[in-house]
């Protein structure tokens, strides 16, 4: 018989951090080969940054039988969430999902993805959006089956490389 995993999700604590980040390099550590390695030098000290300790921001981990299995940045609406690439949008953006390689196919994501809906529910918007790398297609169908829609005008092109950073928004 298959052992039942349990995922809780739950508020990041301070002496999590380093681990949280060095989980977001191995997670996004798939994509190195399908980047030149400018454009991933700069996603991952992006994906490092202390960007996610914005006023606001929920960042939220996911423990899957009690051992940190993946994380999630939810910023609120009207902030700069990219740093200047994208104007400040009016509905809160799911960021840095990242999902530790060894467990992926457990539900972890999905999780993650459910607390931040349901989030931005409970602080009374009525969508939210998220940005993911043209190379990431994986992370862009799990999206698409959660209902997300391209809005290729909140689109951004970071490091100049033809590498497309590509906008997604839901209603909630």
């Amino acid at each position: 018989m298959d052992k039942v995993m349990t995922i809780t999700i739950r508020e990041a604590n301070q002496e999590e951090l380093g681990s949280i980040r060095e989980q977001r390099v191995q997670a996004y550590e798939d994509h190195v080969y399908a980047l030149p390695d400018e454009h991933w030098q700069a996603l991952k000290q992006a994906i490092s940054s202390e960007a996610d300790q914005q006023p606001g921001v929920d960042l939220l981990v996911a423990e899957l039988d009690g051992s940190l299995a993946g994380s999630v940045a939810l910023f609120p609406a009207n902030t700069d969430a990219y740093e200047g690439y994208v104007d400040e949008l009016d509905y809160p953006e799911i960021r840095v999902l990242a999902v530790s390689p060894e467990i992926r196919g457990k539900g972890v994501a999905s999780a993650l993805i459910d607390a931040c809906i349901e989030r931005a529910k409970a602080k009374g918007y009525r969508s939210i959006g998220l940005h993911t790398g043209d190379f990431m297609s994986g992370a862009i169908a799990l999206y698409e089956r959660y209902g997300f829609e391209r809005v290729p005008q909140h689109d951004f092109e970071p490091a100049d490389d033809g590498i497309i950073v590509k906008a997604f928004y839901r209603t909630i």
